[in-house]
């Protein structure tokens, strides 16, 4: 741009002049030129630590490789910048934004159900029993609030009164214990933490320990997966960010004993709370739930009590199937709670539903995306609100 500028700047000019600036101009381009591959090298080298950055965050949430990780036990460096949490209302836009196929059926369609009709009859039930299955509501659960309403119908006018009964309807079955107090019992508070692979459980776990970090807690991770590789480095990246310490050995250790020597660490070194990462392998498979029943039963021996909360990781994208596995988990294991991640507009909100009403297990949590703020406490009237 500038030797165009140059080159149209005096027309007038002596032809000795004009000769001179083609001449500088020369010079000027052979430097450029002999400066440009230093320039785009140095240009093209803080994407590259970008990228290798985001490699790194993408094998974290992959679990498919399997880097070997060395045994130590490590105290963490402090988290970096991007851990702010972000204003509620942000969440509150991410969640409405995860339930937009939800509320399509619970808004859009619902009125459709009213085109031509001004009362309820039992076309329309039978109806709107189809559009909240569709919802992943569950046939159970849909059965049981359709005969609610059956009831209710003539008190019911228009798609308006109806969103209304269905909004009352859903709060009830949501507000499973939520009221319950959770706080510590003991010091340390431990939180096993279980699922199948693929569910967001070491992205939890991570997200967990960066929110009791913010809170003023003392926080340890166990490395308990030690069957995959990959889920010990994902931990230990999610441990630095957390500002957490975590205790890991050799892949392939006996599970139950990181989890005893975790326990121990953190009561040598006075930690507030323990979270225990394990394995994830099909829920079909009987020895997964022996193995964790055996760290269970270790940690208990180390601390009374201990653990004093098992949560359940689900994929709200498996629909029913997170469903299926809530039910075997909470046989072997008596969980005490949920996390429900990916509601991120791939899944369907009703499956939050039909968990709460199927099994009477409350929900903690629920991740709308990656970030660290995208996971929250479950707050039954704000879902509600983001439903419809």
């Amino acid at each position: 741009m500038a030797f165009g500028w140059f080159g149209k700047k005096d027309t007038e000019e002596e032809e000795g002049s004009k000769e001179e600036q083609d001449t500088q101009a020369d010079e000027a381009t052979a430097d450029s030129e002999d400066v440009t591959p230093d320039t785009a090298e140095m240009a093209v080298e803080p994407d590259r630590q970008t990228n290798a950055t985001e490699d790194a965050d993408q094998t974290q949430l992959s679990g498919d490789q399997e880097p070997e990780a060395a045994p130590e036990d490590t105290p963490a460096p402090k988290p970096s910048p991007e851990l702010e949490v972000e204003a509620p209302g942000g969440f509150f836009k991410r969640l409405k934004n995860g339930l937009s196929k939800t509320r399509q059926v619970l808004t859009t369609d619902i009125d459709e159900l009213f085109t031509g009709k001004v009362k309820v009859d039992e076309d329309m039930l039978e109806d709107l029993e189809e559009l909240l299955i569709t919802a992943d509501i569950g046939v159970q659960t849909t059965m049981d609030i359709v005969d609610r309403l059956r009831k209710k119908a003539p008190r019911i006018s228009g798609p308006e009164d109806l969103k209304e009964i269905l909004k009352d309807e859903i709060r009830a079955l949501l507000k499973i214990d939520v009221e319950t107090s959770r706080e510590p019992a003991a010091k340390p508070h431990v939180i096993m933490v279980i699922g199948v692979n693929g569910v967001g459980k070491t992205t939890t776990i991570g997200k967990l320990a960066a929110k009791a970090n913010a809170a003023g807690q003392k926080v340890l991770i166990a490395a308990a997966d030690t069957f995959r590789a990959a889920a010990i480095e994902q931990l230990t990246i999610w441990a630095q960010r957390a500002d957490a310490d975590i205790v890991k050995h050799k892949e392939n250790s006996d599970p139950a004993a990181v989890a005893y020597d975790s326990v121990e660490a953190a009561l040598a070194r006075d930690k507030d709370l323990v979270i225990i990462d394990t394995a994830g392998r099909l829920h079909t498979k009987v020895n997964l739930m022996e193995e964790l029943k055996k760290i269970k039963r270790s940690v208990s021996k180390k601390l009374a009590g201990a653990p004093h909360e098992t949560l359940l990781v689900l994929d709200a994208t498996t629909g029913q199937n997170a469903l299926s596995q809530a039910k075997l988990f909470n046989e072997a294991m008596d969980i005490t709670g949920l996390a429900l991640t990916k509601l991120d507009g791939t899944a369907k909100g009703g499956i939050v539903v039909a968990i709460s009403s199927s099994l009477n297990i409350p929900l903690h949590y629920i991740g709308v995306g990656e970030q660290i703020d995208d996971l929250q406490t479950f707050d039954p009237e704000r879902f509600v609100d983001a439903l419809f």
